[in-house]
């Protein structure tokens, strides 16, 4: 929510406006939000009598139903947009197509459309209502890791466009975000993990406490999704609420004052100078939190090298990096792919690195007279000290797949589709992983109801390419209709 306040004065040949807005929005702990004993959301829509909700479809599989008695026993008529969603769907159509149904649904103004879903909903839904009147209330619900650490703090909403990540945007506040950590319950372990870097990010350059928990407790934490599952201890519990807790409040201060970023040295763009560029060069791309991951292990080595970060602080953080299965390297971060990530970062920070960096661990500074040999050498000694880790430092469960690509929807047709496109692109080594189960035409393994097929050790590009481009046997990618490909 927000409010302007402004001056008008005039000048000698014309008039000077001075305008102050103020942005204002919460956050409430909860657990179980859609759990009918708990009528706060529901109250944000009392007023109105109905709900728009735009939602993953993978999401609404798994708690639509829970969701609908929700809102149903609180007198509230709900319709809810159901999207395909992930980078490769993270696209204009995705975005008009929720536009389309603001539309049908006659939304007011100030009514709150509610999102609920991971990072990607929440970035492409909040554009859509960014734009819609130039200024449509959301609230959102986080599922995922990343949105209840990450992106449920910024305001910041967007795109992709020209394959560039985040391209076309806005910045826009919601009215509240609901954190519910029993999302988690159903999340991939791979997803887990790949939030977890978010957290390491933070610690480890502004809050050193929250660090030492997250080296203290890293693979329970992981192993039990932050406390939810079943069988997790009371101290592990204990010390994920504290550490999320103090992780989203700690981003929130460094933040809150620079909202749109017109101040360029943000200590949480740590892990983001040059992954935005490596992110999506395998052929496969990397989940997000692996390539900010590489980022932030490569920019520990170039400041243990400039004394920034002493050995110990800098082992200390490569191994937890390495103990929770994240990447730290990849065969195509190179020093091709370094300069052509930092030509591209300086266009995004006025012509400024503004690398920010651990000094000490903890702390954060930022490094702008580095020269093309020094981040090449440092490179060079990286990759070397990669050698000493498991997988030479590459992580585990690294590549997007049908859990974050939005490319499948869970019902049989696709499913069906997608294992012919795989047997025919090469060997399909098992359309589901070891926990998958059909249930009634959806494909389920126990994690927000993702299918999680595998060619060739990862989710393949070519049979992943075709499906998320509508061309795998004439597939759509769900929007409204419309295909981002030829049929195959």
């Amino acid at each position: 929510m927000s409010d302007l306040t402004a001056s008008v004065l005039e000048t000698k040949n014309g008039f000077h406006v001075d305008g102050y807005e103020k942005i204002s929005y919460d956050f409430t702990f909860m657990d179980g939000v859609f759990d009918i004993k708990n009528r706060q959301l529901a109250e944000c829509y009392q007023k109105w009598g109905r709900v728009l909700a735009v939602t993953d479809m993978n999401v609404f599989n798994v708690y639509g139903e829970q969701i609908e008695k929700y809102f149903e026993h609180y007198n509230l008529d709900l319709r809810v947009h159901k999207t395909k969603i992930g980078e490769k769907a993270k696209t204009i159509p995705t975005f008009l197509s929720i536009v389309d149904s603001m539309t049908e649904f006659g939304i007011y103004r100030k009514e709150p459309v509610l999102v609920v879903g991971g990072g990607l909903v929440t970035d492409v839904a909040g554009f859509a209502c960014a734009a819609y009147r130039r200024n449509t209330n959301f609230i959102r619900v986080p599922t995922t890791v990343i949105g209840l650490i990450d992106a449920s703090v910024s305001i910041k909403v967007a795109v992709n466009y020209g394959n560039y990540k985040n391209r076309l945007g806005a910045y826009h506040a919601p009215m509240h975000t609901f954190l519910d950590f029993t999302f988690l319950r159903t999340l991939p372990v791979a997803q887990i993990r790949n939030g977890f870097a978010e957290l390491i990010k933070i610690s480890s350059c502004s809050h050193l406490p929250t660090f030492n928990l997250l080296d203290r407790y890293c693979e329970q934490i992981i192993d039990t999704a932050f406390g939810r599952l079943d069988g997790a201890t009371d101290e592990v519990r204990d010390a994920a609420d504290k550490i999320n807790r103090e992780g989203i409040h700690e981003m929130l201060k460094l933040e809150t004052p620079n909202l749109h970023e017109i101040g360029l040295d943000r200590v949480i763009a740590y892990g983001h100078t040059w992954s935005p560029m490596h992110e999506l060069v395998p052929e496969t791309p990397l989940r997000h939190g692996h390539a900010i991951s590489i980022d932030m292990a490569y920019s520990a080595t170039l400041a243990n090298n400039r004394k920034l970060l002493s050995d110990e602080e800098h082992r200390r953080l490569l191994t937890l990096f390495s103990r929770a299965g994240l990447s730290m390297d990849h065969p195509q971060f190179d020093e091709e792919i370094l300069d052509k990530g930092t030509a591209a970062i300086l266009k995004t920070r006025d012509g400024k690195l503004r690398a920010a960096v651990p000094n000490p661990l903890g702390s954060c500074t930022f490094l702008n007279d580095v020269t093309v040999e020094e981040l090449n050498a440092a490179l060079r000694r990286h990759k070397e000290i990669m050698k000493e880790y498991p997988r030479n430092g590459e992580g585990l469960e690294a590549f997007v797949d049908a859990s974050d690509t939005g490319y499948t929807e869970n019902n049989q047709s696709e499913v069906d589709a997608l294992e012919a496109a795989a047997a025919k692109a090469g060997s399909l080594n098992g359309s589901m992983n070891g926990n998958g189960v059909v249930h009634g035409g959806k494909v389920m393994n126990g994690v927000n109801g993702h299918a999680n097929v595998h060619v060739n050790g990862h989710a393949t590009n070519g049979v992943a390419e075709k499906l998320a481009n509508g061309s795998g046997e004439g597939l759509t990618n769900g929007i409204n209709g419309f295909t981002n490909g030829a049929k195959a």
